[in-house]
């Protein structure tokens, strides 16, 4: 007897999903490419806010960006010049976005996206600073930017988040700058380490790094004058005395204080010989 194989339907279904999925996607791929390519320019505004309110923002941005020329000086040049940003931002290409809401201001300054386009500027050079142990340049646009927008708008209600933003920029600067200046004290270039830590001093008075700055200037600039000509000695020497004054009257109960004080003690051994 013959044995029936009964074909269970549902093992195709698989196979028809991804082909009906293949036909769609083809469709839409061949529907955006035309519109792309078309040079029927209202058309291509239409699907591009279509795009762009679905949050397709890679297809919207493109779109944005060939509508951009034809529409200049157009009723719709403004609206084309907010969304395109607007798509650059969401797709994070925040070094072009960060430009184009820079034109939008400069461009449209009486516009009442105006100030928000100053803003997003800002913030996007703020998503584009890097990792404080990579080059800090973009770190400074984004702080000059920063200070630039609150300066204009200080009335604005995203003065508390801008505020935030450089806090936290700041704070990756002072970062950048403290260890490139204990990278000086740890390759034994002790007289940079002194400047570089006095800069740091300078530019961040209130710095939670502050008084392991000054532990270290004391550390160098004694190392830094035990290895000086002598007729260099003395003053280098005393110069280190003085830090140490300044360091123990700033912290009296610091856990450096026990070696600030040895230093202290054989630079005034030091003196003494060279006196």
């Amino acid at each position: 007897m013959k044995k029936i194989v009964f074909l269970h339907p549902m093992k195709k279904t698989p196979t028809i999903l991804i082909t009906l999925f293949t036909i769609s996607l083809l469709t839409c791929c061949s529907s955006y490419d035309k519109v792309l390519k078309s040079s029927d320019y209202d058309a291509k505004f239409e699907a591009a806010m279509k795009y762009y309110n679905e949050q397709r923002w890679s297809r919207a941005r493109q779109l944005f960006e060939n509508l951009t020329l034809y529409y200049r000086g157009t009723e719709h040049s403004e609206d084309i010049a907010w969304y395109y940003g607007q798509s650059l931002l969401k797709s994070t290409y925040y070094y072009s976005a960060a430009y184009q809401f820079k034109t939008f201001y400069k461009r449209y300054p009486y516009s009442e996206r105006a100030q928000d386009a100053a803003f997003l500027s800002a913030y996007c050079k703020y998503m584009d600073s890097p990792s404080y142990t990579l080059d800090q340049s973009s770190t400074k646009e984004a702080i000059a930017e920063l200070e630039q927008f609150a300066d204009r708008y200080p009335n604005s209600p995203h003065i508390p988040e801008a505020n935030a933003y450089l806090d936290e920029l700041r704070g990756k600067m002072m970062q950048k700058d403290f260890e490139i200046a204990i990278g000086y004290y740890n390759t034994e270039s002790y007289r940079a380490a002194v400047v570089a830590l006095n800069n740091f001093l300078n530019n961040y008075p209130d710095s939670p790094k502050r008084e392991e700055a000054m532990y270290t200037i004391i550390k160098a600039g004694f190392e830094y004058a035990i290895n000086s000509r002598e007729d260099k000695m003395k003053e280098r020497l005393q110069q280190v005395v003085n830090n140490f004054d300044k360091f123990a009257a700033t912290f009296t109960n610091s856990k450096y204080t026990s070696d600030c004080q040895n230093i202290y003690t054989r630079c005034k051994a030091e003196l003494a010989k060279l006196n």
